[in-house]
């Protein structure tokens, strides 16, 4: 795998070597994988708020034998 550039620094893609060849010889040039991480991979994405689930007043099974014994 490798990581190419676009001519006008638009797009950064991860590719397999053979379509990094094609894209080299299109213009693109070689960069290095921790400047695609930077740009690409760890940019901020839209996270969707986690759904909790509701807690229920209802009893265990632990404490509805204690409520027994009492």
């Amino acid at each position: 795998m490798k990581c190419m550039m676009s001519v006008d620094r638009e797009h950064i893609h991860r590719v397999t070597d053979e379509k990094a060849v094609k894209l080299y010889h299109e213009g693109w040039r070689y960069v290095s994988k921790s400047l695609w991480k930077e740009k690409v991979r760890d940019t901020e994405q839209p996270t969707k708020e986690k759904l909790t689930k509701k807690k229920s007043n209802k009893m265990s099974k632990s404490q509805k034998r204690h409520m027994r014994k009492s």
